[in-house]
């Protein structure tokens, strides 16, 4: 499977411009793709004011995605602010498939630290999405933390990061999803922004690929671009038969 990051700044609060930013770099992919990532909030930057900026699963963002999905034969995914019924709002990550089909997972570990708890409703399911023969399972920047939630127990063959991960504390997301993808045996793709926000936070980006033994299939980048690779599965089901460390992991329940 062909996986294209798209890693850059975001601007501030502005979902039609940070729109025609992606559609643009989206359209000038000339290679064939399988997959695009953008990402977390990707039309707005990391706000905690999600009643200026939200939208439905009707609105022009998820139309949007469906529209270029379809056009680029390539599902596309990554988080955008969303309101449900009674001004509930999600950081939901969506995975739109190139037929128009959607999925989607809602963060469920919401940034204590920044108020996202406050503002943000946090999702209680985990989203294991069956494409092109891949399981993939998507998670939003701080689900990075928390390994338990993580952990590969549905026989999943690619985790999925999306972040607005900044600067200081970018060793801890190198190291994580290194971590993630050897304890899970599972590709990784994390993918980050770069610039400023409005609230002066810096973010270096940082997106990359890792195989299941946390090797970089793509090293980490720090610059604006659109960064490519092929996922090979029938090396990742290789490693996992010959090393078989899966077959060890505990038995837990996790309680919501």
């Amino acid at each position: 499977m062909k996986v294209a990051l798209i890693q850059s700044a975001l601007i501030w609060e502005n979902p039609e411009a940070n729109r025609a930013y992606f559609e643009e770099k989206i359209n000038a992919i000339a290679e064939d793709v399988n997959l695009v990532v953008l990402p977390e909030m990707f039309t707005t930057g990391f706000t905690m004011g999600p009643a200026k900026v939200a939208e439905t699963m009707q609105g022009e963002t998820v139309m949007w995605m469906q529209a270029l999905a379809k056009a680029k034969n390539a599902a596309i995914t990554g988080s955008v602010v969303i309101e449900e019924e009674n001004a509930t709002f999600y950081n939901r990550m969506l995975f739109v498939f190139p037929s128009g089909e959607i999925q989607h997972y809602d963060k469920r570990h919401l940034f204590t630290l920044a108020g996202e708890d406050k503002v943000y409703s946090r999702g209680t399911q985990k989203l294991i999405v069956e494409y092109l023969g891949w399981r993939i399972c998507p998670f939003v920047c701080y689900d990075l933390r928390f390994p338990v939630f993580s952990r590969n127990v549905e026989n999943y063959d690619l985790l999925i990061y999306v972040a607005s991960w900044p600067k200081t504390r970018i060793k801890a997301w190198d190291t994580l999803l290194a971590a993630r993808a050897i304890e899970n045996m599972s590709c990784v793709v994390g993918v980050n922004r770069i610039g400023t926000d409005a609230n002066g936070y810096e973010y270096i980006g940082h997106s990359q690929v890792l195989d299941c033994l946390g090797e970089h299939l793509i090293a980490p980048q720090e610059s604006e671009g659109v960064f490519i690779t092929t996922l090979n599965q029938s090396t990742l089901i290789e490693t996992r038969k010959k090393l078989n460390f899966l077959n060890d992991k505990d038995s837990f329940e996790i309680r919501n």
